[in-house]
């Protein structure tokens, strides 16, 4: 945009326009090039785990997030040109560069063990506690950006909130009447995000047992000098 706007100023003065087009985001298979840029994930040594995570990140920004949401294919530029063509606007349209990514990267980052579901790992942590736990302070830590709104949607019956210095969703389980919800509906709203294909890790904070209401919904939890 700058540079074109640099064109227009200093041609202007002899009759010559400058017209920019810009057709927006256009959905390829970048994601799978940026993915299988990243070190083979074979289970051996110390950052085997980290690559196989950050290449299923990046993969699925491009195919989930954002990216994917707000891009078009390559019929987007077709009617971005037809509209040109159609204002008499003429010009030569060249394929610079095409690039794809080398087969055996993707292969191994398509072997990478998946991520347990988040209605499993609740499972998990459930499985943890105490005989007779009444009050949960439970996270949910997302792997990207791309899902908090989505995941804040799908988890509106858990009433969650926002960790503004992580990527993160706190909420409240009880199983004995006090402030929050129930296991069962934490678990369906887990369910929830595995269907869409939001990955993060679900955290147990703090637990509490025989705990009784005294004139209040539950336990106040605090953390940090701050009521949560």
């Amino acid at each position: 945009m700058q540079l074109g706007q640099c064109l227009w100023h200093h041609p202007a003065g002899f009759g010559v326009g400058v017209t920019i087009v810009q057709p927006g985001l256009i959905r390829t298979e970048f994601g799978e090039t940026a993915a299988g840029a990243v070190p083979a994930a074979d289970g051996e040594g110390p950052y085997a785990k980290f690559n196989a995570s950050v290449a299923q990140s990046t993969k699925q920004v491009y195919e989930r997030g954002p990216l994917a949401r707000l891009g078009g294919g390559p019929e987007k530029l077709r009617n971005l040109l037809g509209r040109l063509d159609d204002k008499r606007i003429w010009g030569t349209l060249e394929l610079l560069e095409v690039r794809q990514a080398p087969e055996a990267p993707r292969a191994a980052v398509a072997t990478a063990a998946p991520r347990a579901s988040l209605a499993d790992a609740w499972d998990r942590e459930l499985a943890k506690l105490a005989p007779g736990w009444r009050d949960l302070l439970c996270e949910l830590e997302l792997d990207s950006s791309d899902y908090v709104p989505r995941a804040a949607l799908l988890g509106a019956p858990l009433n969650p909130t926002r960790r503004h210095d992580a990527l993160a969703l706190r909420f409240r389980v009880s199983d004995g009447g006090g402030y929050g919800t129930s296991p069962g509906m934490a678990r369906r709203s887990l369910e929830r995000m595995d269907a869409e294909g939001i990955t993060g890790r679900v955290t147990v904070l703090h637990g509490l047992a025989d705990t009784d209401r005294a004139a209040t919904q539950g336990p106040v939890w605090r953390i940090g000098g701050k009521s949560v």
